[in-house]
Formats: structure tokens, sequence, C-alpha cells
């Protein structure tokens, strides 16, 4: 009963999403290039229908980031590496390559809202 609600829920989730599509930050194009830059070291482990990664994607979109989103309920490998990096099955989670080569796994959605806007707003 639960799997059904949740899968109910989701798509209503989904489509209320789709119809209310956040219109993205408009940066100067140099400067574009360099938020590019630093987001394609961030990888969002996150499924298509939970509310708390749809908030992150929300985001993502409202500051035109360009972040690869990883869904860990469709791909195993993506499951796995959320597992073994992050150490544990929670969705949303930040992976953040730091210039130094070390990783951040930042779980819990307002965390991470809160980082990309600290770092990315204007």
């Amino acid at each position: 009963m639960m799997k059904l609600i949740r899968k109910v829920l989701g798509r209503v989730i989904l489509s209320l999403d789709r119809m209310s599509t956040p219109i993205g930050l408009v940066r100067p194009p140099e400067y574009q290039q360099q938020v590019d830059l630093q987001t394609q070291k961030f990888i969002l482990y996150q499924f298509e229908r939970c509310p708390f990664c749809v908030r992150v994607r929300r985001v993502i979109r409202r500051l035109s980031l360009k972040i690869e989103l990883r869904d860990t309920q469709k791909n195993p490998q993506f499951h796995e590496e959320l597992l073994k990096g992050g150490g544990a099955i929670q969705v949303p989670c930040l992976r953040i390559e730091k210039d130094d080569g070390s990783v951040q796994w930042m779980y819990e959605s307002a965390d991470i809202i809160l980082f990309l806007r600290e770092r990315f707003s204007e």
C-alpha cells in the first residue's frame, strides 16, 4: 500500500514540477563558463520521484547550474557508487570533488540547497 501511495505522490510531484519549471539565472557568458567549470566537479545522486531531490533539482535549474544527475533507482552502478563513496543510500546526495582531489559527500536537501545558493547566487 505504501509503495502505491509513494508512486502516486511521486507522479503528482513530478507533474507539478514540470508545470512550474523555474526560470534560470542569466549570467554574463564569461561568468557562466566559470560556474560551469566549477560544477563539472559536482554529481547529484538522486531519484526522479523523491520530493527532496525535486527541491534540489529546482534550485539547480533556478541557479542555471550544470550538475550531472545520477539516478540511483534506475542504475545499480550509481546506487553502488553512492553506498561506497558516501557510506549511505540516501538521496539527495551531492558529491563534491575539491581542487585538492578530495571528495565530500553532502546529504540533506537543505544543506545542499544552502551550499549551492551561497556559492552560486548573485
